[in-house]
């Protein structure tokens, strides 16, 4: 093959090299500095500040391969992924940029030499578009005199008018599209009355082979368009499309994304999985089954890049983004017969595919396949049950001649199986089921609401009218006090007010850090207790209530004395300290992978949330404490300066979670070991911390560990609590230091020994003496062994070992147990022999006879359990085996 991905991939990369373009590498999919993104949706996201004035480029032309991701707000493609043969999640597009330098008649001209004359593109295969409004687009391709007149189209906003999101840089683009013939147009396709034709939704036949967006607006958040004061150039190329068009146009066969040579490697290794299992026909011979293949190898790469990004399976934003790919890849692997983990092998092609043009992925290989690979197992214990469920509910919708699942159905889906509701409709789609998305939206905001009921009613903060323009500044990273005047106020007498004031020494709460606390004085008296302090539209919001005076005091104009509380800012700015060399500590110990995923804080103690694979062993959290002490010690200089962002990302700073950055960052050093952008309060020495005791260590989400600390007098003060403890403990034990472990070793040691004895003389009760016993019951049901039996007092432990020991002696057979466990209590099991497991379920029996005792449980084909509240029961439940195994064979 003479035109492969990586081939076309470099060869653009060369062409605008030649023409003065600086190459740069791919931005993270992860937007830094926006929180308007959750991800990087296309090539322009990283220029974004360029195109608004809001930082200098280093270079005016630049060329690039950015990978995306649309998978959430506008821009989203997820529920076309594998049901044609284009849509993708994540993609590559190749990109040339101009910041202010050349605009339109170079980028047209360019990118036609491009197509027509280094991939050598047959013009007469080729078409462009321009916005209906933009003239001088059309003019220039005019000029050029490559195309005739009528292959040069006008569109609307709907097609030829771009922007990243709903606000922020846009403009109207001119785009180029290839016919690739009558046999690319699916004839069952009407594409909803529309003759196939260049941007008709759904035609693969005209394919987009760039799309030249001309930035030269900036949309604000009222939807206005607001001329920039540069106009530039956000060229944008589809790499999966364009290596389709032109490995089709060398093989001679109408090719889709999915067939190109970068998917194939992917698709292939998943072919072998498939094959394992029995259940193998490969790509291009099912039509079914081959969108399951294409979902797979586009959630591949997806979830490849975001784990090397940094992101980690969760519950929320980005983290769950990454679970809902997991699992949907996961249920296409069902559709295949692939009831096992297996998305590790898909990560591997997209290595193989893509590793040597994304060294990142190479490099967390290892970590990427064993993070996908656990949560693909976590959500493997819960979706069979979960399709399970979805079966059954489609059986009684398609009985009862219905179309639609009920919203109840699927929230329980949702809530109890973890299917998110986009993964509930893919499945029902091919049933031409709908879901009732408004009954299941009712029981997502009660739940929510239930949820917000629960919280403080101080974390909601009384509304304030900020007028157009009204901004204040932070001024107290020195300072205790200080005077300004009221921009802002509102809030009523005896209820929580919220101030706005020019300039405050008030710390707003961010990175982590809380908010500060104090009061704020009026020249007539009044006066405000400020129990938060917090942002909020390009403002600091003091929140409080009024001690002296009322609200009229606080309105606009009126002077101000501003007083924080000078122990608890300085309790909180030691412990933010402290994350700093924590961070430090954890990447020096545990290594580079390790990053910041949230912290929190406060005047009391520190929490931070970091991405890293299982718990962190004993040995070396004590590793992490030792070090963090040591540069306590140190007492080395903690710096602070201000300089250009990219400056300091070159100087090796590090961007803390969740943060926005500005062209200017403060840039905080500790000695020679940390170097952080954070716009919060610090210490002056690092010694100033004192003492750094670890107190916790957790999990919060797969691949996310926690850590707890205090420093200081609280550092201090847990040691001493802790002391006071081992003294009350040596003192029941009657002894003190090392002779009271020594004391307590030989009770655990004796309590052990008789634990057991007494579970011996369970077990040879139970079993009477190992001999077969006159309370075991066996009937022959249908050609099938039934054998039951009724126990007292015998625990769920010693049940299965009674279980594994009868399903031994009786060969092939149902064995089930029921115990009396007292205090109203009872216990449940079922076990099945091997040879029976393909027609009796365990697991299908216990679900039966366990709602008879006033219980649920469940279990594996071979061995399920049940507790329940009515030992009067029991009988009633031990009865009822032979009548479901009957039923069952």
């Amino acid at each position: 093959m003479r035109w492969t991905t990586a081939k076309i991939r470099q060869s653009f990369l060369d062409f605008f090299a030649e023409r003065g373009h600086t190459i740069v590498p791919s931005a993270s999919l992860i937007p830094k500095g926006d929180p308007t993104l959750l991800f990087v949706n296309a090539g322009m996201v990283q220029f974004k500040d360029y195109f608004l004035g809001l930082r200098t480029p280093p270079h005016v032309r630049v060329a690039d391969v950015q990978k995306c991701l649309r998978i959430s707000g506008k821009h989203n493609d997820l529920e076309a992924v594998g049901r044609d043969t284009y849509h993708h999640t994540f993609f590559e597009m190749l990109g040339n940029w101009s910041f202010g330098d050349y605009y339109k008649e170079e980028a047209i001209r360019w990118h036609w030499e491009l197509i027509t004359r280094v991939w050598e593109i047959d013009p007469k295969l080729l078409y462009a578009t321009v916005h209906k409004d933009d003239k001088e687009a059309e003019d220039i391709w005019l000029k050029l005199g490559v195309l005739p007149p009528e292959r040069i189209l006008r569109f609307g906003d709907k097609d030829n008018f771009w922007e990243m999101g709903e606000t922020g840089p846009c403009g109207p683009c001119s785009e180029i599209s290839i016919d690739r013939g009558e046999a690319a147009c699916s004839p069952e396709k009407n594409h909803a009355g529309e003759k196939c034709f260049v941007n008709v939704d759904g035609c693969e036949r005209f394919i987009e082979m760039g799309n030249l967006v001309f930035i030269q607006y900036n949309r604000d958040a009222s939807g206005k368009l607001n001329p920039l004061a540069k106009k530039h150039v956000d060229t944008g190329t589809g790499l999966e499309r364009v290596t389709a068009a032109m490995q089709s146009i060398e093989s001679g066969k109408i090719l889709g994304n999915y067939e190109i040579d970068l998917f194939q490697t992917i698709i292939k290794k998943v072919e072998i999985v498939a094959k394992e299992v029995g259940n193998g026909s490969p790509y291009g011979k099912d039509p079914e089954r081959d969108i399951s293949y294409r979902a797979i190898a586009d959630h591949a790469r997806t979830m490849t890049f975001l784990i090397a990004d940094g992101i980690t399976p969760g519950n929320t934003d980005r983290e769950y983004v990454l679970r809902r790919i997991i699992r949907r890849a996961a249920r296409h692997g069902r559709y295949l017969g692939i009831h096992r983990p297996f998305l590790a092998a898909a990560h591997a092609g997209v290595v193989e595919a893509m590793g040597d043009a994304y060294p990142e992925i190479k490099k967390a290989a290892a970590k990427t396949a064993e993070v996908i690979t656990q949560e693909e197992s976590r959500f493997g214990e819960t979706l069979d049950r979960g399709l399970e469920l979805i079966d059954t509910e489609l059986a009684r919708i398609k009985k009862s001649g219905g179309h639609t699942l009920p919203g109840e159905v699927a929230f329980k889906l949702y809530d109890t199986y973890g299917f998110p509701l986009d993964l509930t409709e893919d499945v029902l789609r091919n049933h031409s089921i709908d879901v009732d998305v408004a009954g299941f939206n009712r029981l997502m905001d009660e739940q929510k609401e239930r949820g917000r009921a629960a919280r403080k009613d101080d974390a909601v903060a009384p509304e304030v009218s900020l007028g157009a323009g009204t901004a204040s500044r932070f001024v107290g990273y020195h300072d205790y006090d200080g005077e300004s005047e009221v921009l802002a106020a509102g809030g009523k007498d005896g209820d929580r007010v919220a101030v706005v004031v020019a300039e405050t020494v008030f710390y707003p709460e961010g990175g982590g850090q809380v908010g500060d606390r104090g009061v704020i004085e009026t020249a007539s008296g009044a006066l405000l207790e400020v129990t938060d302090t917090r942002k909020a539209e390009g403002s600091i919001v003091h929140i409080g209530r009024i001690l002296r005076g009322d609200a009229a005091d606080f309105a606009r104009g009126a002077r101000v004395k501003l007083k924080v509380d000078r122990l608890r800012r300085d309790a909180a700015r030691l412990n933010h300290s402290a994350t700093h060399i924590l961070h430090y500590a954890l990447r020096d110990v545990l290594g580079n992978s390790v990053h910041q995923a949230g912290s929190l804080v406060d005047p009391d103690k520190l929490r931070f949330d970091f991405a890293h694979q299982g718990p962190v062993k004993d040995d070396a959290l004590a590793t992490i404490e030792e070090e963090i002490n040591a540069r306590i010690r140190e007492n080395a200089a903690v710096t602070v300066e201000e300089m250009a962002y990219d400056d300091a990302l070159k100087a090796g700073a590090l961007a803390f979670f969740g943060d926005k950055y500005g062209d200017r960052v403060r840039v905080v050093r500790m000695g020679d070991f940390s170097v952080e952008l954070c716009g919060g309060t610090h210490i002056s020495r690092t010694g100033d911390v004192g003492m750094f005791k670890l107190e916790a260590e957790s999990g919060v989400a797969a691949g996310v560990r926690r850590i707890e600390a205090v420093t200081g007098q609280g550092a201090l003060e847990t040691i001493r609590k802790r002391e006071k403890i081992l003294e009350e403990i040596g003192a029941q034990l009657g002894a003190r230091d090392g002779a009271a472990v020594d004391r307590l070793e030989k009770l655990l040691a004796r309590e052990k020994e008789l634990e057991k004895k007494l579970r011996a003389m369970e077990q040879k009760l139970a079993t009477g003496a190992g001999g077969a016993s006159a309370e075991e019951n066996v009937q022959d049901v249908g050609g099938v062994k039934v054998v039951t039996r009724k126990l007292d007092g015998v625990d769920p432990r010693t049940m299965r070992e009674m279980a594994d020991r009868m399903r031994q002696k009786h060969a092939s057979a149902v064995v089930a147990l029921g115990s009396d466990l007292g205090e109203g209590k009872v216990a449940l099991l079922v076990a099945v022999t091997p040879d029976l497991t393909s027609k009796i379920k365990a697991g299908d029996i216990i679900k039966n006879i366990a709602p008879i005792v006033g219980g649920t449980g469940g279990g594996r084909p071979d061995l399920a359990q049940a507790g329940g509240r009515d030992p009067s029961k029991l009988d009633e439940a031990l009865a009822q085996i032979a009548t479901l195994v009957a039923s069952s064979s």
